[in-house]
């Protein structure tokens, strides 16, 4: 049914409880960089890249920091994945009651994203995940209606192509959704979701010109590990060969490093935006980020990268929904532990 090897499925609980930070720091890059280029653009559009979303762990909507929505709010575009189908009326009910099967209402994103100060317009989610076939393809297709009528930009279905055109501000951005991982048969899925990761693959009209930056957004990597696979960082070297210049990655359900591969600016995991995993899990696992990223709009370098930043925040309990904090906002011991862990894997 699924494609995981047995070894990672071994491996999950383990990780899960305990999210490993086995990987060296020194390979990546450091968690911010505001002043790549020089002198900085008069004109640029800035994409917001967030985690996971899911109502796993929010039977209401969440409550948001001032400081996160207005760090949303900044943002021309913001670009997450949809880990659970949007259903009404979940066709898996044990496996959605225990957690092993996704599923959200439309009414629950909309107020979710009004608690967090995105507006639809604004909006772009990926579909190309594991769970997205969580309650059938009755329920994917139900996705699909819901986003649209919410008007939510989506990217990541097969029937979209491998590489997607949005236009922000003055740029046309193209995005190359896609998940390397299922949770179902391979013979509905692939008809649904796309699984394209192999750029060459990809039709000639995926570099098309007036595509002033690529960025891809895979759902790879194993999950609950702090540092990316071998095999992760090879597909990373791969994509940015054939000229993919931005990538933000899902699926670990934690934070992962930046890196620059060339000219290519890679993160590799933003952890859970909203809860996924389990609504109770250990504090490793509800560290998301919030990946700021701004690219140029003059003339000669559109599209060219002039900075970016990886914005930590602490997804906390508050009842039966999450409270998103930025780090800088805890206190005590968890503040310590957090920036101890921030340290291990974004270097000083």
């Amino acid at each position: 049914m699924s494609n995981y090897p047995l070894s990672y499925k071994l491996s999950w609980l383990p990780r899960f409880l305990k999210p490993s930070l086995g990987g060296d720091v020194r390979d990546f890059a450091p968690i911010a960089a505001t002043t790549i280029i020089d002198p900085p653009p008069a004109r640029k559009v800035r994409l917001a890249f967030v985690g996971d979303i899911s109502a796993v762990a929010n039977r209401s909507a969440p409550e948001c920091d001032p400081m996160i929505a207005k760090l949303l709010g900044s943002a021309d575009l913001v670009i997450g994945n949809c880990e659970s189908p949007i259903v009404e009326q979940p066709s898996v009910a044990l496996g959605t009651r225990f957690g092993t099967h996704h599923a959200m209402s439309e009414r629950f994103l909309a107020e979710a994203l009004t608690a967090l100060g995105i507006a639809r317009e604004r909006l772009v989610l990926s579909l190309a995940n594991n769970h997205v076939l969580d309650q059938g393809v009755a329920g994917f297709n139900e996705t699909v209606a819901s986003l649209k009528r919410l008007g939510i930009r989506t990217i990541g279905t097969a029937k979209k192509g491998p590489v997607e055109q949005v236009k922000v501000g003055p740029l046309t951005i193209g995005f190359a959704a896609f998940t390397l991982w299922r949770n179902a048969d391979a013979g509905p899925f692939t008809k649904l979701v796309s699984m394209q990761s192999d750029p060459s693959a990809w039709p000639k009209g995926a570099a098309d010109k007036s595509i002033d930056l690529t960025c891809a957004i895979p759902h790879w990597d194993w999950e609950f590990r702090h540092f990316p696979q071998p095999q992760t960082q090879a597909l990373a070297r791969l994509l940015a060969g054939y000229g993919v210049g931005l990538i933000a990655g899902h699926h670990a359900h934690v934070v992962q490093p930046v890196q620059w591969v060339g000219k290519t600016l890679v993160a590799y995991g933003l952890g859970d935006f909203l809860g996924t995993a389990l609504a109770r899990q250990p504090w490793p696992g509800r560290i998301g980020g919030i990946f700021v990223v701004d690219v140029s709009a003059d003339l000669g370098r559109r599209g060219a990268i002039a900075g970016y930043r990886m914005h930590p925040f602490m997804r906390l309990r508050a009842g039966g929904h999450e409270r998103l904090v930025p780090v800088e906002a805890l206190a005590g011991r968890m503040k310590s532990k957090v920036e101890v862990r921030l340290k291990a894997i974004f270097g000083d």
